[in-house]
């Protein structure tokens, strides 16, 4: 019994990664809160939704939300594969904070990148069945130590809206916060002074080359 709004956008891996600035507006038309995903991740879409389209559309967002689960951190810390059709090693359906602890700094970085660009951050924790509340309390804690707002729970896929009310109130909150909105670097920035910049505080990069067919096109582009 839920309005629906669907636009599709180009993937993250080839492009952009983000529904269309037309498709954001007309929503803000209909709704008082507007969800768009910029997949995937905090580093591949995300960086691309504050920097580009948000530069373009004048539009800037009031929360970051970061969505996580229990067993992909622990295949982030080098749990075992996970392999279709075959049952779930125990690593992923018993308690194992070893494991979780090991994954964490991936989460921990994109909160630390969606922070870099002054909005609140709710990390939200996809909780299934097997997820423990230790293993719940530890992504809480360290999440929050790194600078997240909030952390919540979801289980939207377990209890419909009911088990997504937890992160809607989170959100709520954190739009409510002051935020400090600013992009990774200004415009006039050179082509390799915007890659750069993107390479080493996103990615974390030392440096940066390029090959000859990207320095024909640098140039080209220049």
């Amino acid at each position: 019994g839920s309005p629906a709004f669907v636009h599709c956008g180009p993937f993250a891996n080839i492009a952009q990664g983000n529904s269309s600035i037309i498709a954001d507006k007309i929503a803000l038309k209909l709704a008082d809160y507007i969800v768009t995903e910029s997949g995937f991740g905090a580093d591949c879409g995300m960086e691309k939704f504050m920097n580009l389209k948000c530069r373009y559309s004048g539009l800037v967002p009031n929360c970051v939300v970061l969505v996580s689960t229990v067993r992909a951190l622990k295949m982030h810390g080098g749990g075992p594969k996970v392999v279709a059709g075959q049952p779930l090693n125990k690593a992923y359906t018993e308690e194992n904070l070893e494991l979780l602890d090991k994954g964490l700094p991936n989460l921990l970085q994109h909160v630390e990148n969606a922070l870099k660009f002054g909005v609140p951050v709710v990390v939200a924790i996809n909780r299934f069945k097997d997820d423990t509340d230790a293993e719940i309390a530890l992504i809480r804690k360290r999440a929050k130590e790194t600078g997240a707002h909030d952390v919540a729970e979801s289980s939207v896929w377990m209890n419909g809206a009911e088990g997504g009310a937890e992160l809607a109130r989170a959100v709520v909150e954190a739009c409510e916060q002051p935020t400090n909105f600013k992009f990774l670097y200004p415009d006039e920035y050179s082509i390799k002074e915007k890659i750069e910049t993107v390479a080493k505080e996103i990615y974390r990069a030392g440096n940066v080359s390029y090959t000859p067919e990207a320095e024909a096109k640098i140039k080209l582009f220049t």
